[in-house]
């Protein structure tokens, strides 16, 4: 609340917002498509690795050619984290080296940072976390990607008493989907490969969202940003509708699907056996909470929140996500409040590198969404205990050793070589060392 009259104050004060944005793929340019409508909010200076794919963006989502005038195109990150004209960056990269090196200089520059970038944020988050507070910046996940909408409704929960029981999102799901390879996605899609392509679909990014890695990777931000423990195994992926979200994620002590309180899951849209579940959260975010008491549970039935059975778990859930459509919510906390719309206070979760086919040395991965690995949600003591190789370090290196179908990958898999995000990524495991 009151973002807006903050904002307008500052407008009147001669001094927008002014955020820089690196990265013009879908979600940067959802974001620039409510700036011109959001007044007090400047675009000041947009990266990207092409410069006129950038401005392509901003003709695609409407901006007028003064408006693109008024813009600085840069095609180093770097760069425009360094401009005096830049209050707050935001990082939509989606390269996990890349996030880091961003965050890094935009720290460094004195600047916020908005990470839409989870990927970074799963590898490296609280260091960079860390070090920004060192240097009084805000670090925050991004409003409308779905861990920071998640953390908002888990935040709310603990706020007005309650316990969280779980916490995660929807998503389409079957177990055979995490073999699935960039020449087969389209079909889960109901697309073919000349209709994505005409709409300038990338293949392996939209392969990550199906193979179960983007839900690994989401759900580790959110365990790591609201201190909610993973499942021991992996995401379990419970098919369930909204309905029902009270009854199915409870402890399996009261016959719910969780091997405990307190844990992040993601619901699946389908049954296991393909039907589609009904009134699924597909698009989705939600929390299940657990009263304090029994006047309060009486209080959920007589204002009409749904529960299990009991009474005594409740869940409440946000249908859909609009990504870029509500970023700036981010960036004008950060640049307002000094607050962060979510962030990464400890390591509990983790993504690990698992091979979708046997793979043998002297093969190169290809990361997220590709031909080679998915991402398996880990608890931080398993994958430092097994040294997992992160999912965003496993592209672009090269396997020593063959690596069996179904296998976890570690660092003694693979030659990882110097590179700033492996030498990040190594101080950070250092630092925050989870207990077995």
């Amino acid at each position: 609340m009151n973002l807006n009259r903050l904002l307008r104050e500052r407008l009147d004060a001669g001094r927008p917002v002014r955020a820089g944005l690196i990265g013009a793929g879908k979600f940067g340019s959802m974001f620039l498509s409510q700036v011109p409508t959001t007044l007090g909010l400047e675009v000041s200076a947009i990266a990207d690795l092409d410069p006129d794919r950038a401005r392509a963006a901003c003709r695609a989502v409407h901006w007028s050619e003064s408006q693109i005038d008024a813009v600085a195109f840069v095609a180093d990150g770097a760069e425009l984290c360094a401009r005096d004209d830049v209050d707050v960056v935001i990082e939509a990269t989606g390269h996990p080296a890349a996030g880091i090196r961003h965050a890094l200089a935009a720290i460094e520059a004195g600047r916020h940072i908005v990470m839409v970038n989870v990927e970074a944020d799963v590898l490296a988050g609280p260091l960079l976390a860390e070090r920004a507070r060192a240097q009084g910046v805000v670090y925050s996940m991004a409003y409308g990607d779905q861990p920071a909408l998640t953390s908002e409704l888990v935040d709310w929960a603990r706020a007005t008493g309650f316990e969280v029981v779980a916490a995660g999102k929807g998503t389409k799901y079957l177990p055979a989907y995490h073999q699935v390879t960039p020449d087969d996605v389209w079909s889960h899609y109901g697309l073919t490969a000349a209709e994505a392509a005409a709409a300038g679909m990338n293949p392996q990014m939209f392969n990550s969202f199906l193979d179960g890695t983007k839900s690994a990777i989401e759900m580790a931000a959110i365990a790591n940003a609201c201190e909610l423990a993973v499942p021991a195994d992996g995401l379990a992926f419970p098919p369930c509708g909204v309905d029902d979200l009270a009854h199915v994620l409870r402890p399996q002590s009261v016959g719910g699907c969780l091997p405990q309180a307190g844990m992040v899951e993601v619901v699946s849209s389908l049954e296991r056996d393909g039907r589609p579940v009904y009134r699924d959260l597909r698009w989705g975010v939600y929390v299940v909470l657990k009263a304090p008491n029994d006047y309060a549970a009486a209080c959920f039935r007589q204002y009409g929140l749904p529960t299990d059975s009991t009474g005594q778990y409740a869940a409440m859930h946000k249908p859909f996500h609009l990504i870029g459509l509500e970023l700036g919510i981010s960036v004008l906390s950060a640049a307002l409040r000094g607050e962060p719309t979510g962030q990464t206070r400890g390591w509990i979760g983790d993504v690990a590198a698992v091979a979708k086919r046997p793979l043998r040395a002297g093969e190169t991965l290809d990361g997220e969404g590709g031909y080679t690995v998915w991402g398996k949600l880990l608890s931080a003591a398993q994958s430092a205990k097994q040294q997992a190789l992160p999912i965003g370090l496993a592209h672009g290196i090269t396997l020593t050793r063959d690596v069996p179908a179904g296998a976890v990958l570690t660092s003694n898999d693979v030659a990882l070589g110097d590179q700033p995000a492996v030498a990040i990524r190594q101080e950070m495991v250092s630092r925050y060392q989870p207990s077995p």
